[in-house]
Order: structure tokens, then C-alpha cells, then sequence
């Protein structure tokens, strides 16, 4: 389908190619982290006051995984508990941790007015599926499991991400219709939901762009072991075989991403099977523009629409 690039986002896609950043795709996994972490101080805003910001860790099926604790001022609370969201970063299950998602925390914090613990799952090469899907699975269900200790009201809690972490959200949802907790909603931010790429988004020349499609490949090579795991739920959660009896999900994409139309497909999927979803998208953007709200007005706007989703929850 035609996209046509909101101004402002063409001009940040502009200002990136005549960067001249290597691709991805041409760098080793650790390289490719030091290069998306340092994008960040330039895409970030600065972020709005918080109460408070901790760092802990919380057990996991490999050893320890760090975590970040988010409480924003004038956070809801009812009894002394509060709503959460579980947040898992985007990054391709390749990059991305605790620092390159801070400000996207911190602002769905203070916009939902509720906690957000960040979650620094595994990353492959290092680590390979399913560990990244272990990890967002136990960590979830230890913070259900903790959740007055942590002042948390354990009824409303959520999971949510963008791409990578949209797919974790989307895999815990999965999880725990079937194993619990029990789920107030899923936050589902262009997310990546069919390792097939057999959708037209994946290979019309407007959505190669910043995501291009070879560093999708790179991505899914760096994370998959064998091609057969393309077909695993836990990996492609598009190949569930019932989306019934899932939670409320928010799910948001953008018109220029290559993981467009798995967002769409997975919304269809959802309210097919009578989930309550709100959809919304931002058809002149590309993926990852919501990390980028200093230079993209419709990153704001998108991470308004989150937080007013989850206060209404």
C-alpha cells in the first residue's frame, strides 16, 4: 500500500541516512547495541519527574534478570496498591536493554499514572529462543507472584513492549491465559508477531526503511536456531491456535514499518476471537518512532494514547 512519510518523520529518516550509520546488519551484536543506545540520547527528550526509579533484580530461568522500577508522581492507588505494567524493550531480541527504553518508561509511567518495571530479558546471539521468551514469562509471573510486597495491585496488572517486545507481551499473554497470572490488558506497540514474513509489508520498498528488511532477517537469524521455530507460538504468536480468552489489548502500528500488516493481522486475530482491542495507527511514521518523541510529535501523541488506555483500566 502507498506510504507517504509525515514530514517530521521524514526529516528524521533523512538526517539518519546522511549520518551514514553503518547497517545493523553489517556490525557484530554488541556493536550494533553501542550504535542503537547512543541513537537514543539524541531521539529522547527529557523525561519527565518521577517519584521514584529503582533498580533490582528478579529471578529468572537462567540466573538473575535486571529490572527497573518505575513510580511516577501522583500514582493511582486504591487499598495502597497500584496497577502495573511489565514493559519489555524492542530491539530485534538482538538490542536494546534498560537504559535505551528509560524515557519510554518513565513517560507511560506518568502519563498511566501507574508503576512500569522494565525487564532486561536475555539477548541473543548470546542467548537464543526461546530466552528471551523464558525470561519475559517468569519475570511476569514472579512480579504477579510479589505483587504486594511491590505494591502492586495484582488485578490490574499488564504486560506491554514495541516490536521485540511487543512479540514478548504478546507470547505472555499467551502464557498466561493458559498458566496465569491472571491479566488486566496487553500493550501491543508495532509489534512483531510472524517470523514467516509473508506479509506485503515486508517487502514493499516504502517500509524498508530504519527496520530496513535485511535487518529483519539478521534479527530473526540472530534470535531463531532453525527455521522450524518460525511455526512456534512462543516465537510467532500469530501461529497460537486460539486467540480467545485473552486480555483487553492496546495494539498500535505505524504505516512505513515492516511489521505493519503482522500488527494488523494479530488485531484482526484478537477481536475475531472476541478481545476487546483498541487499534490505533500512525500511518506516516516508521518503526521505532515512538523511542523518538524529542523529534517526532507523533511519538508524544502515541505515548498519551498508551497511558489514557491504561488509566481508563
Amino acid at each position: 500500500m502507498p506510504v507517504i512519510l509525515d514530514p517530521d518523520a521524514a526529516a528524521v529518516l533523512q538526517a539518519f541516512r546522511d549520518a551514514g550509520r553503518p547497517p545493523y546488519e553489517t556490525l557484530t551484536a554488541p556493536e550494533a547495541r553501542d550504535y542503537y543506545l547512543a541513537a537514543r540520547t539524541l531521539t529522547n527528550p527529557e523525561p519527565p519527574a518521577l517519584a521514584e526509579i529503582r533498580d533490582f533484580t528478579l529471578p529468572g530461568p537462567a540466573g538473575a534478570i535486571p529490572a527497573r522500577l518505575y513510580t511516577p508522581l501522583g500514582l493511582r492507588q486504591s487499598g495502597g496498591l497500584s496497577p502495573c505494567l511489565v514493559f519489555f524493550h524492542g530491539g530485534g531480541w538482538v538490542i536494546g536493554d534498560l537504559e535505551s527504553h528509560d524515557v519510554v518508561c518513565r513517560t507511560i509511567a506518568d502519563e498511566g499514572k501507574l508503576l512500569v518495571i522494565a525487564v532486561d530479558y536475555r539477548l541473543a546471539p548470546e542467548h537464543k529462543f526461546p530466552a528471551a521468551a523464558d525470561d519475559a514469562i517468569a519475570a511476569t509471573r514472579w512480579v504477579a507472584a510479589q505483587a504486594q510486597e511491590l505494591g502492586i495491585d495484582a488485578g490490574h496488572l499488564f504486560v506491554g513492549g514495541d516490536s521485540a517486545g511487543g512479540n514478548l507481551s504478546a507470547v505472555v499473554a499467551l502464557a498466561a491465559r493458559d498458566g496465569g497470572p491472571a491479566l488486566a490488558g496487553q500493550v501491543l506497540i508495532y509489534p512483531a508477531t510472524d517470523f514467516s514474513f509473508r506479509h506485503p509489508s515486508h517487502s514493499e520498498p516504502e517500509t524498508d526503511c530504519l527496520l530496513t528488511h535485511a535487518v529483519m532477517a539478521w534479527f530473526r537469524d540472530h534470535y531463531l536456531n532453525t527455521p522450524a521455530e518460525r511455526d512456534d507460538w512462543r516465537a510467532s504468536p500469530l501461529r497460537a491456535r486460539s486467540f480467545a480468552d485473552l486480555p483487553p489489548a492496546f495494539v498500535l502500528t505505524a504505516g512505513a514499518d515492516p511489521l505493519r500488516d503482522e500488527g494488523d493481522e494479530y488485531a484482526k486475530c484478537l477481536t475475531d476471537a472476541g478481545v476487546a482491542v483498541t487499534y490505533q495507527t500512525h500511518p506516516g511514521q516508521f518503526h521505532g518512532f515512538i523511542t523518538m518523541s524529542k523529534l517526532l510529535p507523533a511519538a508524544q501523541s502515541a505515548l498519551h494514547e498508551i497511558g489514557a488506555w491504561l488509566k481508563a483500566r
